[in-house]
């Protein structure tokens, strides 16, 4: 721990001059935004000539109808229409917000509100959360615009809508009271956390962002989701019987095995794991299974299981913690400094001592450049994941000495395609456009890959077999 503490304060020797001097951080911000924004629009920019082509990579050719592809190019041209314009909308009001000194007035609002109540200025942590949450609503309602076009205008053009007015009212409602429910603890302890620990909280505050994130690994899906979702015990029949066998065989420790209402908002399908290492469920949509075979949706489970088996949860949340740790070990010299908080239209007597909510909020608005290059470098650990993940499935035989597994390959190849199919997905990808946005390969990179696979994977397979002989 001392080795810990001494690098944390040559960083903050380092950066000292944050809380000494004075630096325009709110041009920097306005400039440093900006510049992701319309960065981002460059990449749409790239992207959008490829959907006037006429035509599906050679290799999805016979994947895709003429109709069908039409269908996918136009949806995707509509999307990146509406992603440009949505980008420089909001950038617009978050350039606003930030000219006009919202923050500083959201922190005036909190005060207000829970001086309503009571409490003065010396009750930093529940003024925090008063304040968190105004701003919260303040920032979220020039979005709810863009929320209705795209829910009832763009996907409901293109057929994936399935969600009333009555229920987007519903589930937004339930969102905000769910986040303040869940935000306001969360808030507290991370707050309380700064006051006990003082200049020594990084390692204490990783150790309670950690015991969080693994909460919710367990709360989300069985207490969080199904507020929003139903979720049902899989029916018992071909798919289900697929499924715990290939568990079973695996030793995956499957638990539950639900079927999720997906089709109750959207067209859109997919499937997914969570739980503890000693205790798994696996959730299904109803479209996935409604749109592909059982024998797919078993090859699907079996590249999710792939995950599972190289533990890329485990390990992109050691890469998670890491990133925190870099952020949190650079806060401390932006938590004690006025002039960050003068920048930003705060009054001298609240910049002279900074709450450190504010401070963490506008140290974190200022990271907008670098967690742009994060984002870029997780997406490529994530691929690497993917490639991973299909890999274990053309494996499979050989692993398990099962030969009904031979064509696992070929049946993964065949249900992306399918999902690719039924959601209209973009099958032309700029590669910077993919790099930037995408945490899974292109189907044409994915099918290309499987081919190599499979290739492999038979390879071994004849080799095993004339070792044996």
């Amino acid at each position: 721990m001392d080795y810990l503490n001494a690098g944390l304060d040559l960083v903050q020797s380092r950066l000292a001059w944050v809380a000494t001097d004075p630096f325009d951080w709110k041009l920097y911000l306005q400039l440093t935004s900006w510049g992701v924004c319309l960065f981002e629009s460059y990449l749409l920019l790239r992207q959008f000539p490829l959907y006037s082509k006429t035509e599906p990579p050679p290799v999805l050719k016979d994947h895709f109808k003429e109709e069908v592809f039409k269908k996918s190019q136009a949806y995707g041209k509509d999307k990146a229409k509406f992603s440009l314009l949505a980008g420089f909308y909001k950038q617009i009001v978050d350039s606003i917000f930030i000219h006009f000194g919202m923050v500083a007035w959201s922190w005036k609002a909190g005060g207000w509100i829970v001086g309503k109540f009571g409490y003065g200025p010396e009750y930093e942590i529940t003024q925090s959360i008063a304040f968190a949450f105004t701003l919260f609503f303040l920032s979220s309602l020039p979005s709810l615009p863009l929320s209705i076009y795209q829910t009832f205008v763009l996907e409901e053009k293109h057929g994936f809508n399935k969600m009333t007015p009555q229920l987007f009212v519903t589930d937004l409602l339930k969102s905000w009271a769910v986040g303040f429910v869940i935000g306001a603890p969360f808030l507290a302890g991370f707050l309380a956390i700064f006051k006990w620990a003082g200049s020594r909280f990084v390692p204490w505050l990783m150790a309670f962002l950690l015991i969080f994130q693994m909460s919710m690994v367990v709360l989300y899906p069985t207490v969080i989701q199904p507020l929003f979702n139903k979720l049902s015990p899989l029916p018992e029949g071909d798919l289900r019987s697929r499924i715990e066998a290939l568990a079973s065989k695996l030793k995956f420790p499957l638990k539950h095995l639900y079927e999720i209402d997906g089709s109750k908002r959207s067209s859109h399908s997919n499937a997914y794991f969570f739980g503890l290492p000693w205790s798994k469920h696996i959730v299904i949509f109803d479209t996935l299974i409604k749109q592909s075979k059982s024998e797919e949706v078993e090859a699907v489970l079996a590249h999710e299981l792939g995950h599972w088996y190289y533990m890329h949860p485990t390990k992109l949340l050691s890469v998670s913690q890491l990133h925190i740790f870099s952020i949190l070990a650079l806060f401390p010299a932006f938590l004690r400094a006025p002039p960050l908080l003068r920048a930003f239209d705060f009054p001298p007597q609240v910049a002279a001592k900074p709450p450190t909510i504010v401070a963490f909020l506008l140290y974190q608005m200022l990271l907008t450049p670098l967690e742009a290059v994060v984002g870029i470098l997780m997406n490529a650990v994530s691929r690497k994941f993917e490639y991973e993940a299909d890999r274990f499935a053309c494996e499979l035989q050989n692993k398990l000495g099962d030969s009904k597994m031979a064509d696992m390959g070929d049946r993964l190849g065949r249900a992306l395609t399918a999902l690719h199919v039924e959601n209209l997905s973009t099958v032309w990808v700029d590669w910077l456009y993919s790099a930037y946005h995408h945490s899974h390969p292109t189907l044409t990179e994915r099918l290309r890959a499987l081919e190599g696979y499979k290739a492999a994977a038979a390879a071994e397979k004849t080799a095993v077999e004339k070792k044996e002989l």
